[in-house]
């Protein structure tokens, strides 16, 4: 068992069936902790959480985050919770705008209502950089101000933000909000990364790109996301007086462009397709044609990330290649 990166306690995962949410569960297991997964399987995979469902120290919960009730039961006696449940479709968000509204949401106010109930003294929230919109602030810092928002997604995490914010300070909770670059590795099955190579393996000569291919992103290994929020929270992050909540960017000091990752994807593959750009800078409404966070807060705090964008996208392919189940569950 690792040393645990804070107090050991009884702990609930939101989303603790997806991808982020049970590399979050297996770590805290490993680290001595009891866990409460709760998760409706609507984009959760059973496969994920095979081994912790094996675990004395697991329960798994198949609830919903829009039923209060289900959440408070679940979060008895817990210490801490992470809240990692969300619907993360940017690109289509325009096309059931409740959704983002729902799932984002309404369900932190539910996590936040059921921790009230219970008496449960932190949360640590999964938000995102698209909050930022599209910042004119490049690497953007935490203290950027907030643009137009571009995406509902970006605006359901921003009003998520708020609420927990506002739920620290009147009910004397303690909050950690980390906005997240995209995140790769294993167990991963939405993305770009997830897309092209899905394309590629139907066919192999071919790859159409949304945009430019010059949108500059930058991305994170799921495990170096899991050690930065473990590593904020065991350090103390979350009280920045007078308030009572931290705000952590989480990401790598430097970004790509989509057409290096493509090259990085086919490499892997080993294909050389030809590549049909749809054209202009964005690949959808929404879609910041440069994001790159400012990193320095949390890498004050002594962390670093292990791998590079080029080695998180690379793992990435050869995790969906050795798992190709997860295109079919996909559809």
């Amino acid at each position: 068992m690792n040393r645990p990166s804070f107090p050991v306690t009884r702990v609930l995962v939101t989303g603790a069936a997806g991808f982020i949410g049970s590399s979050v569960v297996d770590r805290l297991l490993a680290d001595g902790h009891e866990v409460v997964g709760f998760d409706n399987f609507s984009t959760g995979q059973e496969e994920f959480v095979r081994d912790a469902v094996r675990h004395p120290r697991f329960r798994l919960v198949r609830g919903d985050t829009l039923r209060l009730n289900e959440l408070t039961e679940a979060m008895a006696g817990v210490g801490l919770v992470f809240h990692l449940a969300a619907n993360a479709d940017v690109r289509f968000g325009l096309n059931h705008p409740e959704k983002d509204l729902h799932q984002n949401t309404i369900a932190t106010f539910n996590v936040l209502e059921a921790m009230r109930a219970n008496g449960v003294p932190r949360i640590a929230f999964s938000s995102t950089g698209s909050v930022y919109g599209e910042s004119a602030v490049i690497p953007t810092p935490e203290n950027a101000p907030f643009p137009v928002q571009t995406s509902l997604y970006g605006a359901s995490k921003v009003a998520g933000e708020c609420l927990i914010q506002a739920y620290c300070e009147g009910y004397k909770l303690e909050g950690y909000i980390f906005r997240f670059v995209s995140i790769l590795g294993e167990r991963y099955t939405h993305g770009h990364v997830f897309d092209f190579c899905r394309q590629l393996l139907e066919n192999p000569r071919n790859l159409r790109v949304l945009g430019n291919g010059k949108q500059r992103k930058s991305y994170l290994y799921v495990q170096d996301c899991v050690d930065a929020m473990f590593h904020a929270i065991g350090n103390g992050a979350a009280l920045e007086e007078p308030h009572r909540v931290s705000i952590c960017n989480l990401g790598t000091r430097e970004y790509c462009e989509v057409l290096n990752s493509v090259g990085w994807i086919c490499e892997e593959l080993s294909l050389s397709p030809s590549i049909e750009l749809t054209g202009g800078e964005r690949g959808w409404t929404g879609d910041n044609p440069f994001i790159f966070l400012d990193t320095a807060k949390i890498s004050g705090l002594g962390w670093e990330p292990k791998l590079s964008i080029e080695e998180g996208v690379k793992t990435t392919v050869r995790w969906l290649l050795a798992n190709r189940w997860v295109f079919e569950k996909r559809g």
